[in-house]
């Protein structure tokens, strides 16, 4: 198992969020041993509490002092009035683990005001897998834990896939037909790492658009899906006002694309690599709690660029190319953002082997990047 660089409260309940398979589960058997796990994947304590959720207690010794773990919390909603009952009343200490935030998005649902705090785990990052980190493996089969003991990697992510399908979708009836969602979702991977066209992709689905909406809802509540928002912070020029759409893992997204032969595997590389610098960005700084704010910068005009890292102190922009050699034209959208935010720092991820300077622009080769990771976010 791969150190987690994920941190927690030692005093204080809290919320753990994220995908199936990213590990929440064996991270928490591994870092709190001598907590009371509660799975309610286990059909007998998901029956046994749905029926009355105050049974909760029944779980737990008097004078108890160590964690209690509830993992899937969301499966019973109404477990979280009763857990608020025992933080209150017994000062017992929860972790409370989703992999869905769809029946906790629910405004009757009680998320323990402030009693517990609510942290996320993402798939495994640079700094955890150290020098196992590949980065050519990465943009092609992703970083979920389980990817590093696969043999066969391409099936653990097609089983992945259909089980989202399977259980999630399903099971929990989120979309009434699953050929439809299936369809959506191949059609959805052409939109990775652009901006949503919500009607377009309806049409080429042949799916009504208020349930594209629904099912791009579904992505986001399952946590296999990230939305960008765009940057207009003293805004100075005409731009998109549309978010950019993209699969949490760079592996899950190659799954799901088909590729056939009209198809280019560079531009899926590319958006591949896009996908994982994002991946790397969004779980390093919020595990680090390095508090700036994600967004991507584009006109009507076509100049973007990729991610826009807003802190209270930096404005970080950072442009991502897969090829090896750079011309002038790839530093437009840079150029143009730097002369409306002259104080941003500037740089371009590229697949060269060099540190390059282009007045105010660092071009910056994808190792040396994961390198100094943490340094160039101060």
């Amino acid at each position: 198992m791969y150190k987690r660089i994920i941190t927690y409260p030692k005093n204080k309940s809290f919320f753990l969020f994220g995908p199936r398979g990213v590990g929440k589960t064996t991270w928490l058997k591994h870092t709190f041993t001598k907590a009371i796990y509660i799975s309610l994947l286990k059909a007998e304590n998901f029956t046994y509490l749905l029926a009355n959720p105050s049974r909760l207690s029944e779980y737990i010794p008097n004078n108890f002092s160590d964690w209690i773990i509830i993992d899937e919390v969301q499966k019973i909603p109404e477990l979280l009035d009763e857990v608020h009952y025992l933080i209150e009343e017994k000062k017992y200490k929860f972790i409370l683990t989703g992999s869905s935030a769809r029946k906790l998005k629910n405004k009757n649902v009680n998320l323990l005001a402030g009693r517990a705090l609510k942290y996320n785990m993402y798939p495994l990052t640079h700094l955890e897998l150290s020098g196992d980190f590949s980065f050519k493996n990465a943009i092609k089969y992703g970083s979920m834990p389980m990817i590093f003991s696969e043999e066969d990697k391409l099936k653990y992510l097609q089983s992945y896939v259909m089980t989202y399908l399977e259980e999630e979708i399903k099971q929990e009836g989120l979309a009434r037909n699953i050929s439809n969602f299936s369809r959506f979702l191949e059609v959805a991977s052409f939109s990775q790492a652009s901006v949503l066209n919500m009607s377009e992709i309806a049409r080429e689905a042949s799916i009504h658009r208020k349930a594209v909406e629904n099912y791009f809802s579904i992505l986001e509540d399952l946590l296999i899906a990230y939305y960008l928002k765009p940057f207009t912070k003293k805004q100075k020029r005409d731009q998109i006002k549309h978010n950019k759409f993209y699969f949490f893992d760079a592996g899950i997204f190659r799954v799901i694309r088909p590729q056939g032969p009209y198809d280019f595997s560079e531009e899926i590389e590319g958006v591949a690599i896009e996908t994982q610098i994002l991946h790397e960005l969004k779980a390093i700084i919020d595990y680090k709690n390095l508090n700036y704010e994600i967004f991507f910068w584009r006109t009507r005009q076509g100049h973007e660029v990729d991610f826009i890292l807003y802190g209270q102190k930096n404005i970080i922009a950072i442009e991502v190319k897969r090829k090896s050699k750079i011309n002038n034209s790839d530093l437009n959208g840079l150029k143009l953002f730097i002369k409306d935010y002259p104080q941003a720092k500037a740089y371009l991820l590229y697949g060269g082997k060099e540190v390059l300077y282009y007045d105010n622009i660092t071009l910056m080769p994808f190792n040396h990047f994961f390198k100094n990771f943490l340094d160039l976010l101060k």
